[in-house]
């Protein structure tokens, strides 16, 4: 292959950077390699001499030859590599994981769509002719309905210190999962122990749960006799196994399982059979797959979302076992908020980012909740409540069928809303449903009462245990039992006093007119 098809830098010459660094070399299109270690590069120099080697990053960055760049350093280390590399106009093959966090593996995904660069994440086993093969016997129905998928990957060594065997291991196995299955867990938890170095853990247990009802499991260790690596699929009329390990890598057994007087279930084994599969090095073909993405300028098989699924399954096993091993909910509308462990959240329920759930709170199915909202302790919402942005919804509170709150919306302690009017125990009364709207800006006061079918208006204060049974205008303070409009307030929520119709507020300045009954306020120039 001529010079000019030399097109990719190879950032670390390590453990597995090496292998990397072979396969590139084979495939012809390894431009320069790059290690910190002088040393390292020199003996790679000696022995491959037609490769450009360098200890500068930023020269490998600056060359206009390599128009793509492999990682393959530490963990830790990705996440500013790569987003160095995307910045300087390259594309990035990225081994696993993406990132430590979820947050930089999007800003990674954000920044390369932004780029147009191809980011490309080194999940090696998608790329596997045995696994290929596994996926099309599954797509074809020959297995059945699975029921059961588990993987367990042991060996003894390489330890290391900077990750645990999770972020180690485990990529791998989680990434087959989800392609093999096609969606991502609802939930998922995890067990370990850390024998050799405190906090970092040697084995752990990785459970998942789909919504499709098939369960999973995944374990992993580096203190384990001898090197085991294989994948189990339990289907309804045959199981797959995936032993990497053994000369022959992809078996079919057609065991089957019969129902005796369709009480007692009995197991007919039965032989398995050897499925042939391409003698193919996984790791080249992965390679061949990223020259053929760069120069064809296509989505990779393992882009960088697929690296987001892992790494959030990833973040979610680790937060478990550091729990010790408390059970965590996931949905996978749930992206980058916080939900404290106790409370729960159904499949379906809508939750923005930046928005905190608090203790033993219960988000109902159908319900959207906004952007940077805060959540309290005891909290019901749902089922199908709007919950606009920025809301702040304080303990006890309940939000009911039929309730949709504005942005901005804050409700206090124990206030109670209500979506039936005329309730009885004994009579069904949910086709009944009155609507309640709170509108933008608006506060209901600690222990007040909203009866259903009005509207809180914008920026509307409720005083504290008040009982309202009609709606409320914008800006109003309505305050007793039940509600009667007593004043008027701001948008900053400071009392309004008027003189001829007319007032600015005390506190920012805003401007108010009043008029039969109504407060508006008045857009100065510079506001418009």
């Amino acid at each position: 292959m001529t010079r000019h098809n030399k097109f990719v830098g190879l950032i670390g010459l390590g453990y597995w950077g090496k292998n990397i660094f072979r396969n590139m070399h084979e495939l012809g299109i390894l431009h320069t390699a790059y290690d910190t270690n002088a040393a390292v590069v020199a003996e790679f120099k000696t022995k491959f001499p037609d490769v450009n080697y360098t200890i500068s990053f930023e020269a490998m960055l600056q060359n206009p030859e390599v128009r793509a760049i492999a990682i393959a350093t530490p963990a830790s280390t990705h996440y500013e590599l790569a987003k160095k590399t995307l910045i300087s106009g390259k594309d990035v093959f990225l081994e696993k994981p993406i990132a430590l966090k979820v947050d930089e593996g999007k800003e990674l995904v954000e920044l390369a769509e932004k780029q147009n660069r191809i980011l490309m994440i080194g999940h090696i086993l998608q790329y596997h002719p045995a696994v290929i093969k596994l996926k099309d016997i599954i797509s074809s129905g020959d297995l059945g309905k699975i029921q059961y998928i588990y993987s367990n990957r042991l060996n003894i060594g390489k330890l290391r210190t900077e990750e645990n065997i999770l972020w180690s291991f485990a990529p791998h196995d989680i990434s087959v999962i989800l392609m093999l299955l096609e969606e991502d867990p609802i939930s998922v938890s995890a067990f370990g122990g850390d024998y050799l170095n405190k906090g970092i853990y040697d084995t752990t247990m990785t459970t998942l749960e789909f919504k499709n009802g098939v369960k999973g499991h995944i374990f992993v260790s580096w203190l384990h006799p001898y090197k085991e690596q294989k994948l189990v699929v339990v289907g309804s009329k045959a199981m797959a196994v995936f032993d990497d390990v053994s000369e022959d890598k992809l078996f079919v057994y057609s065991h089957k399982i019969e129902w005796k007087e369709g009480k007692i279930p009995i197991a007919h084994k039965a032989d398995y059979k050897v499925i042939p599969v391409e003698k193919k090095e996984p790791l080249k073909e992965e390679l061949k797959h990223f020259a053929d993405c760069v120069m064809l300028k296509k989505r990779p098989k393992t882009d960088g979302s697929e690296g987001i699924r892992v790494l959030r399954v990833l973040s979610l096993a680790e937060e478990s076992f550091l729990a010790r091993n408390e059970h965590l909910q996931t949905k996978v509308q749930i992206k980058n908020c916080f939900i404290h462990k106790s409370s729960f959240v159904d499949d379906g329920a809508e939750i923005g980012e930046g928005t905190k759930i608090w203790h033993f709170s219960h988000i109902l199915k159908g319900s959207k909740i906004g952007r940077n909202c805060v959540v309290g302790q005891n909290v019901t919402i749902g089922p199908d409540v709007t919950v606009g942005d920025k809301c702040k919804i304080q303990n006890n509170v309940s939000l009911y069928k039929g309730v949709t709150l504005e942005e901005g919306v804050f409700c206090g302690p124990s206030c109670v809303f209500t979506n039936v009017f005329n309730p009885r125990a004994f009579v069904e009364r949910k086709h009944e449903f009155r609507l309640t709207l709170v509108k933008k800006g608006a506060t209901i006061g600690a222990n007040s009462t909203i009866i259903c079918g009005n509207t809180i208006g914008r920026y509307a204060l409720i005083g504290a245990g008040a009982v309202v049974t009609k709606s409320i205008p914008d800006f109003a303070i309505a305050t007793g039992v039940p509600a009667k409009v007593t004043g008027w307030v701001c948008e900053c929520g400071v009392k309004l006093e008027f003189k001829k119709g007319r007032t600015n507020c005390s506190e920012c300045g805003k401007t108010y007119s009043t008029k039969n009954n109504t407060v508006l306020r008045v857009e100065r120039k510079s506001e418009i």
